[in-house]
């Protein structure tokens, strides 16, 4: 079982990340099997979001990581990284292109949040990693991920009212949930990443959904991953 907060090398310190898509494939083979479905955390006090945007025509990631006080959504942390995206975008293997970057950011911050919402998928993926899989395992942080974006999956009507679930399953399995956050919107889609169980990670986002359609840990770390906006961290 991982520790709590434990923390793997940084993208400089560790091996060379992946180049091409068969060797992409195989790291998403061999990490699927260390992914942990199921409550591993105690209690929450702070849950960080983190997302990554792009500059210099893409070849350049910038990755952004809020950290909010939990249950009252605070930000009380953020952190900013550049790096090279030396992985071309393509659905199904978004974190080779903005993992490492996010990972250290993630490994500049004073202490380790207790969770970690990606803006993506977890095991709502062709092989059971995504981007907040990827990540938790690497870092041993619990993790979920909320897409904008349906990647795998099938799921049935969702009602038109703030909260609504139903799952998403993909080959005869459930991997996570369309929910609707706010009336009137697009859903998200949730899935675990690493250490959460499918039956919390529902609650989990919607526990930090205000009055957007996204959680404010993904708002908040959009809006610094790609425009910049410094939030105001509580004193």
């Amino acid at each position: 079982m991982p520790t709590r907060g434990r923390r793997s090398a940084t993208p400089t310190d560790g091996p060379e990340w992946p180049t091409t898509i068969d060797e992409a494939v195989r790291v998403q083979e061999e990490l699927r099997g260390q992914v942990a479905i199921g409550d591993d955390f105690g209690d929450l006090r702070t849950v960080a979001g983190v997302d990554a945007g792009f500059e210099d025509a893409g070849a350049t990631a910038r990755a952004a990581v809020v950290v909010l006080s939990f249950p009252g959504l605070e930000p009380i942390e953020h952190i900013l990284t550049r790096g090279p995206a030396r992985f071309p975008y393509i659905p199904g293997f978004l974190s080779f292109r903005e993992a490492p970057v996010i990972l250290e950011a993630l490994g500049q911050l004073r202490a380790p949040p207790d969770l970690v919402i990606c803006d993506g998928q977890g095991i709502a993926h062709p092989r059971r990693l995504g981007i907040a899989s990827h990540i938790g395992v690497l870092s041993g942080l619990p993790t979920i991920g909320c897409a904008k974006s349906l990647l795998v999956g099938r799921h049935g009507d969702l009602p038109d009212e703030r909260g609504a679930r139903v799952p998403l399953t993909y080959r005869k399995e459930q991997v996570g949930w369309a929910l609707r956050t706010r009336p009137g919107v697009k859903p998200v889609y949730i899935s675990p990443g690493h250490r959460v169980a499918i039956g919390t990670a529902a609650d989990l986002v919607m526990a930090c959904v205000t009055r957007y359609r996204l959680p404010e840990t993904t708002r908040y770390a959009h809006n610094l991953a790609s425009n910049g906006v410094i939030p105001r961290v509580k004193r």
